[in-house]
């Protein structure tokens, strides 16, 4: 396997596992028949719950865009140093999202961000000019 496909992978095992998270905590601030209901109504969260739960969303705009970029590189036999050194750059700044978005970690949470943000758009222009 590729290391993009690996880091691919990699990537929706973390998303399995932050939305595990953000449901147990869920389960522990509302209870658990409220997470297996219609959620009609919205409880309130704790805080840390809320963050959890944004960074699992924020994970998944970003893990379409990634999916492309591995397919693109993929598909269009693109693979390259640069464009393994992106894939790993992205799963690191993913995994170390979700603490930063957990705990407020002001301004690194955005600068985190971005150094996945950018390193998928890499991915992306390499397959356009290779």
């Amino acid at each position: 396997m590729a290391a993009e496909t690996t880091a691919l992978a990699l990537a929706a095992l973390l998303q399995a596992v932050q939305i595990g998270l953000a449901a147990a905590l869920m389960n522990r601030d509302v209870g658990a028949n409220w997470n297996a209901s219609p959620r009609d109504r919205q409880p309130e969260f704790s805080a840390l719950t809320g963050r959890l739960r944004r960074a699992v969303d924020n994970h998944f705009e970003g893990l379409i865009l990634f999916t492309i970029a591995v397919v693109l590189v993929v598909l269009s036999d693109a693979g390259s140093p640069l464009t393994v050194l992106c894939s790993w750059s992205y799963l690191l700044a993913r995994l170390l999202y979700v603490p930063a978005y957990a705990y407020g970690w002001s301004p690194w949470r955005s600068v985190i961000w971005g150094v996945g943000f950018i390193a998928t758009l890499v991915m992306i222009l390499t397959t356009l000019f290779t």
